[in-house]
């Protein structure tokens, strides 16, 4: 024991005391990777969260040119100059859904919706089976966000009318990516505080399997010192 720094080497040393200490070690192995898990899916969410900003302010941009078309002033011309960037960014809506990834993951094309039959986003959270949960990510391409009409075309702010629709459509898009971005706001909280109960339980349970198998030195060495007197 003194030259291993171990109580415990061997079953022969002591058998039920090996088994608990072996039955945490187990346990603290768990904890180590679930709090790692934890971690990874904080950094999952903030790049998620991430993305569905830029879609956001992509939106509030379409929102303002529509609100602006909407005065009867302008004309049929400079309706047209500012469909061009309407349209534009209702394309950009859709690039940042192909290509926002996590770990080639794609986020907002559907595959973490709810009732997604392709895919799910599992945070296994614990140390032992099933303590895990989903986490739902809804789509959000222009399609979803109902940022385009039902033959796929952009849309429209060709008339004062049109864009006054337009205001209520970006309205109800920004009100989704909100909701989505609360959830996401709020599980984050909840992973963050998982994992530092997670390191707390690990660190815990690392001590008291320490006191089980590690050896009192200064027992040892008087043990020893009085075999040594002895001999």
């Amino acid at each position: 024991a003194l030259s291993s720094g171990m109580r415990i080497n061997s079953a022969a040393d002591d058998a039920s005391g090996l088994a608990v200490s072996e039955k945490l070690r187990t346990q603290i192995n768990g904890l180590r990777q679930a709090e790692r898990n934890t971690e990874d899916g904080m950094s999952f969410i903030q790049t998620a969260e991430g993305f569905l900003e830029q879609t956001s302010n992509i939106i509030q941009r379409i929102r303002v040119l529509a609100i602006q078309t909407s005065n009867g002033i302008y004309s049929n011309e400079d309706r047209q100059l500012v469909q061009v960037e309407v349209s534009a960014l209702v394309d950009e809506v859709d690039r940042i859904a192909s290509q926002a990834e996590f770990n080639k993951f794609k986020l907002f094309e559907g595959q973490f919706a709810r009732g997604s039959r392709v895919a799910s986003m599992w945070f296994h959270m614990g140390p032992n089976q099933n303590q895990r949960e989903r986490f739902y990510i809804g789509t959000m391409t222009s399609k979803a966000l109902k940022l385009v009409k039902a033959d796929g075309r952009p849309i429209a702010i060709s008339s004062p009318g049109e864009a006054n629709d337009v205001i209520g459509l970006a309205d109800a898009a920004l009100t989704r990516i909100m909701e989505q971005r609360a959830d996401m706001g709020a599980y984050y909280n909840r992973l963050e505080y998982t994992a530092k109960g997670l390191m707390g339980a690990y660190e815990n349970m690392q001590a008291s399997e320490s006191r089980i198998r590690d050896a009192d030195m200064a027992e040892e060495v008087v043990s020893l010192t009085t075999k040594q007197i002895l001999v």
